[in-house]
């Protein structure tokens, strides 16, 4: 029997994407990412951060990163704050469904770090406030998952 779990460890190049809109959500996210990177030993010339204009555009930026090859995994990180449109639940429900269909399609992970919320104070609050950092949580479970699917695809029957 085989029990796998994930480690925080440097594998491989990681791609950051980055929505533009919301940028003073967004950059911190980044931080938390970047963190997270750092302390599993992935140096700054290993990381690609690509800014894309809004969270909207993340699954095509993430498509076209997963189809080079180059990343052990992506992380996607944006900020879709509710306003008085539905707007907010269009944008939020495709980011989410086109940066699954990028991680199946590519087996590549990709953590979403994409907060949909009602207001700039609740994203303030995740993105390094009292909710913690999503940005940090999203490369968490990027990089865990890259070692998992390393370590899957390196077992031999």
């Amino acid at each position: 029997m085989h029990e796998l779990t994930g480690r925080l460890r440097p594998y491989g190049r990681v791609g950051i994407l980055v929505s533009r809109y919301n940028e003073l959500v967004t950059r911190r996210l980044l931080e938390g990412a970047r963190e997270v990177c750092s302390e599993a030993g992935i140096s700054e010339a290993q990381i690609d951060v690509v800014w894309v204009p809004g969270a909207f555009e993340l699954p095509a930026v993430a498509s076209c990163c997963a189809a080079t090859g180059r990343y052990a995994c992506l992380v996607a990180l944006g900020a879709v704050i509710r306003g008085d449109t539905p707007h907010f639940e269009y944008v939020a429900a495709e980011a989410a469904r086109g940066l699954n269909a990028v991680a199946v399609r590519h087996a590549l992970p990709v953590g979403f770090g994409v907060l949909t919320v009602d207001t700039m104070e609740q994203a303030a609050d995740r993105a390094g406030g009292n909710a913690g950092n999503k940005g940090r949580e999203a490369a968490e479970a990027a990089l865990l998952t890259a070692d998992i699917l390393h370590q899957i695809r390196g077992m031999h029957a």
